[in-house]
């Protein structure tokens, strides 16, 4: 079986190379080690040195040198809006209290879908949608400013970086 064991960034290595695709909810892109098959059939074992959260569009380079997109697969969200800035922080605040993973994403805040925390936030004003969609939380604090792993800059090696900046 093939192995992965370099992720490749996002935006830094051509999609269209890829042989195959896996969508993956956001719990599952959370991997150091486990057997997958892609949608088109493609198994491989993903062999990392650490836990790393795999990102929409990383490419999973396997040993014989085939590339496996991921995608970041739609799940169950919510979406929380707010009357004005000052009720979002507030909200944002609750949350954050709660130390619940949120994705901040153009003055909506993405959560997963929880009964006891959509009827908080309902009863603190927030407007909250059900919508299905891939869920890429804020990685934290702790997390090293990127998903710190090795991958390949076109060029003929790879190395590692802890802090390398992604835009998502």
């Amino acid at each position: 079986m093939p192995v992965a064991a370099t992720i490749l960034n996002a935006g830094h290595w051509d999609a269209a190379t890829a042989c195959d695709t896996i969508s993956l909810d956001h719990d599952a892109r959370h991997r150091r080690r486990f057997n997958f098959v892609a949608a088109g059939g493609v198994a491989f074992l993903l062999d990392l040195p650490r836990a790393t959260v795999l990102m929409d569009g990383d490419g999973l380079l396997l040993d014989d040198g085939r590339i496996v997109a991921v995608r970041a697969a739609p799940e169950p969200l919510m979406e929380v809006r707010a009357p004005s800035p000052a009720a979002m922080l507030r909200l944002a605040w609750h949350i954050g209290n709660r130390h619940l993973p949120a994705e901040l994403n153009g003055g909506v805040i993405r959560l997963r879908r929880d009964h006891v925390i959509r009827d908080m936030l309902v009863g603190l004003g927030a407007e909250v949608l059900d919508i299905d969609a891939p869920f890429i939380p804020e990685q934290g604090a702790y997390a090293g400013g990127g998903h710190g792993h090795s991958h390949g800059h076109g060029d003929d090696h790879a190395h590692s970086h802890r802090h390398h900046a992604h835009a998502h």
